[in-house]
């Protein structure tokens, strides 16, 4: 036998596989074998050939048309020797059996394929109370108001028996408060709703006022160091007499949540 160089020449002609559809009043059909993109087929309505993609797409073995056609009609395919390589894989085309576990990093943190990731972090801990019934503020004594009753406390930071929320998470909190009380009529000259840090029992924020107001509200950002740091609300007035906080979800808020990459 003559020497050759390269590759060892064919020993039979080879042909391009050719598939004959039945046709039906229908637009999905079945492929012979697997392929990986509508390109790796030229199709033929009628001996006339359609456009990949805009005329007929393929996923796997299955063919769709872009409109059904009917029993009358002719088609066949014949698919490709081979599919041309481009740099870029399909669109759809790579999935996570493909991919190296972790290989995807989102603000510093791997993501572990097929589990989940939250862009940016969580919002929490984070927590909402409110107070159930009217509470008794007396005369020139600051006074922690009982939100006793949970909207939320995603955590388990917040306690309804010492109204304290105490995250389980160093960072930068939103804190705010709400409170209404019940027109006297009396001369107060200061009313005031009070955001509370537990170091040194220091105010963050005063939301002040005189007997002329009827509501309060105030919000600040708070730095908790995750482990003793806790804030509370507070309700201070010199009336002379006592004063009342009115209940409801609505009236007397008292709520927080952490703040993302603050």
């Amino acid at each position: 036998m003559a020497g050759y160089i390269g590759q060892e020449p064919a020993n039979k002609f080879l042909t391009l596989d050719k598939q004959t559809f039945t046709t039906s009043a229908t637009d999905t059909y079945s492929l012979d074998r697997s392929v990986s993109s509508a390109n790796d087929i030229e199709l033929f309505l009628n001996n006339v050939r359609q456009e990949p993609i805009e005329a007929y797409t393929v996923n796997g073995s299955t063919l769709t048309l872009a409109s059904a056609i009917t029993s009358s009609d002719t088609m066949y395919c014949i698919y490709q020797g081979k599919a041309i390589g481009t740099v870029s894989p399909a669109t759809n085309s790579v999935s996570n059996s493909m991919l190296v576990n972790s290989s995807i990093n989102l603000n510093g943190s791997d993501v572990s394929l097929g589990g989940s990731a939250t862009v940016g972090g969580n919002n929490t801990p984070a927590f909402s109370a409110y107070l159930n019934s009217g509470q008794s503020i007396p005369s020139s004594t600051v006074t922690t108001i009982a939100f006793d009753v949970e909207n939320f406390d995603s955590d388990g930071c917040y306690s309804t028996s010492t109204y304290r929320f105490t995250p389980t998470e160093a960072g930068k909190y939103l804190i705010f408060a709400n409170t209404r009380i019940t027109n006297t009529g009396n001369n107060t000259s200061d009313l005031n709703l009070e955001i509370r840090h537990s170091v040194q029992n220091s105010i963050l924020r005063i939301s002040g006022g005189s007997q002329t107001q009827t509501t309060w509200s105030g919000s600040v950002i708070a730095t908790m160091n995750g482990t003793s740091d806790y804030v509370y609300a507070s309700f201070y007035h010199n009336d002379g007499g006592a004063q009342t906080l009115d209940p409801g979800n609505g009236d007397t808020l008292f709520g927080g949540f952490k703040l993302i990459g603050a």
